[in-house]
């Protein structure tokens, strides 16, 4: 009795779920809607094949609502679509049977036993359905989680990656590429802790254990905020200069030479660290060995000194020179009176014999005494924070 109006159900079926669930999506996609009309007829066909089994087999059924729960996922498909597609079936099956049931005056078991064997064969295509998008959703996963390894690896290459080659690989990996990024070089997490990696989806990591960093888009937009938030929970952490994005290399290498300042306790380890703050130390670093070989030449009686006589001194002068040779704003930055800062100056001239006020050597002698301010009592190795 009911094989003769399978093709209205059928048609029925996938007029409500096209209009429905996939808002025109299927009618607009040849192939989906080959999909979908496929399973909706294979669904029909295996119901009523089955009415006259004791115990009918639904392995069929499974692959079937599994590959369907997969295209699914690869067309971004919300998982409750495939849920109200099989909801909407079942409502206008159970219109049909009651239709039926009077046209055909069937007892009420007959009926009953219909919905029975329908809600149970939906149940257990909606299973298989959801597993089918699970997989499909991880096998997307680990494709877009192994792009973007490849497209983080990419970005801080250098020579800097081809702009065309950068937009393909982040096509790949989903990713927008941003106008700016900088790079966040982490310590290592300490033996036995895990550092949280819990990050925004644009944010590319490497949590290579004896290297970690990050990539940030836009790291200054909307503000600092937005990055403070996000390196908090992440541990001891140095932020590169902003840059366009294909020069993450820049970024990177600049932030490992902040982290190992850090390492060294000559920048602190309770916050993140930004390089472009820190320019003339870090590029006073990078002359280390130079300064340790000509900073004697001039300033030996001040390095000759107890540090606790010797540091006041260095960054008295230090200051002074900063602030263009003034005294009084001197004092003012230093939280000193202005003749101390007379003083000091004074105490310098004696002890090194210049007065340091030779304008075409201020600039090397400001580096150097960036350095030996910063590093007075911090040579040494901190451990990452427990």
């Amino acid at each position: 009795m009911l094989r003769p109006h399978l093709r209205d159900a059928i048609e029925e079926i996938e007029y409500e779920v096209r209009v429905h669930v996939f808002d025109g999506v299927a009618a607009a996609d040849a192939e989906y809607a080959r999909v979908v009309h496929e399973v909706i007829d294979e669904t029909v066909a295996h119901f009523v094949n089955s009415l006259g089994e004791a115990d009918p087999s639904s392995a069929e059924l499974a692959v079937l609502y599994a590959r369907l729960g997969a295209e699914a996922a690869r067309r971004g498909f919300q998982p409750d679509r495939l849920q109200t597609a099989l909801r909407l079936s079942s409502q206008v099956a159970c219109r049909r049977f009651i239709k039926d049931a009077y046209r055909f005056s069937w007892p009420k078991e007959t009926l009953a036993s219909l919905t029975d064997h329908l809600f149970e064969l939906l149940a257990r295509a909606a299973d298989a359905g959801a597993q089918g998008y699970a997989r499909q959703q991880g096998r997307m996963a680990d494709d877009r989680a192994h792009h973007r390894d490849r497209l983080r690896d990419l970005l801080v290459r250098e020579p800097p990656p081809a702009a065309d080659a950068v937009a393909a690989q982040a096509g790949a990996a989903d990713w927008t590429v941003p106008r700016t990024v900088a790079a966040v070089a982490l310590l290592p997490a300490p033996q036995g802790r895990t550092p949280s990696r819990v990050l925004p989806p644009d944010v590319l990591a490497n949590w290579d254990p004896t290297a970690p960093y990050l990539l940030v888009p836009d790291p200054d937009s909307p503000g600092p905020e937005r990055l403070n938030a996000l390196l908090g929970p992440v541990g001891t952490a140095a932020v590169g200069p902003t840059v366009p994005t294909a020069r993450a290399a820049v970024s990177l290498r600049w932030a490992r030479h902040t982290l190992a300042l850090v390492g060294r306790g000559i920048l602190p380890a309770d916050r993140p660290v930004r390089s472009a703050e820190h320019t003339a130390l870090l590029a006073a670093a990078r002359a280390e060995d130079l300064i340790d070989a000509t900073s004697a030449a001039y300033l030996a009686p001040l390095l000759g000194l107890p540090a606790g006589r010797r540091l006041p001194l260095l960054a008295t002068l230090l200051a002074y020179l900063e602030c263009g040779g003034n005294a009084v704003t001197t004092g003012g930055r230093l939280h000193v009176h202005e003749q101390t800062v007379r003083y000091r100056l004074r105490r310098i001239a004696e002890l090194t014999g210049h007065s340091f006020q030779d304008p075409a050597g201020r600039l090397d002698l400001m580096l150097t005494l960036t350095w030996l301010v910063h590093t007075a009592g911090a040579r040494r190795t901190i451990a990452p924070r427990n």
